[in-house]
């Protein structure tokens, strides 16, 4: 039987490090690959072909919401699945709606990453207990009867979106995303003409409320 084959993104060395020895364990699960940021998950998945990436959330420069955005459009075959600390219900519903395969709390992953692996790697949605009634919950509350605004932009829109909001010039959003300055100053253009924002302070201010980025207590 062939092994799932999983990169794992996440900024902690320690972390990715504690995964690898306990992905080590299960005979059918072989860690071919190791990412820091969103960028070389992204990277690393096109030149690898694995079956899964466990992708953290908050990592430096091209998130994790982001490279899996990048992922989902270059890439479709490899699963996502969000190894992360936060149980924040925007978080859970953006990446849903971008098409992860399920989340895992760092928390409570232990033994369960494996299960969790595997049913994700056979098509399965795979939801930590505290998640999935974050999602239920979501789903069921009332619609407000306005758009959200985050989802009128592309998906490169947001990833410049975000990247912005943090802070990065047009020059360092164009080596993240790998594109021309040129091409990234025209994205920042019209993402702040589709959210009607006119300086950084707004955006960054939008970026916090919409849940795009998270600001530390």
């Amino acid at each position: 039987m062939s092994k799932i084959r999983v990169v794992i993104a996440d900024d902690h060395q320690l972390l990715r490090e504690g995964i690898r020895a306990l992905l080590s364990l299960s005979a059918d699960i072989e860690v071919v690959g190791e990412a820091a940021d969103g960028r070389a998950a992204v990277d690393t998945c096109v030149k690898l072909d694995p079956d899964l990436v466990l992708m953290d959330i908050a990592m430096p420069g091209l998130g994790g919401l982001e490279a899996t955005l990048e992922l989902k459009r270059e890439h479709p075959r490899t699963k996502i699945l969000v190894l992360t600390q936060y149980e924040d219900r925007e978080y859970v519903r953006r990446f849903l709606k971008a098409g992860v395969s399920g989340f895992v709390l760092k928390k409570a992953a232990g033994a369960a990453l494996a299960e969790a692996i595997r049913g994700a790697a056979h098509g399965g949605l795979v939801l930590d207990p505290a998640v999935a009634q974050a999602a239920f919950d979501e789903a069921g509350k009332p619609a407000s009867g306005q758009a959200d605004p985050y989802e009128t932009l592309t998906d490169r829109e947001k990833q410049v979106f975000k990247l912005v909001a943090e802070g990065k010039s047009n020059k360092e959003v164009a080596q993240l995303l790998e594109i021309s300055v040129k091409t990234a100053m025209t994205h920042r253009e019209r993402m702040m003409e589709k959210l009607d924002l006119h300086n950084r302070a707004d955006l960054t201010r939008m970026a916090v409320k919409l849940g795009v980025v998270r600001v530390e207590p």
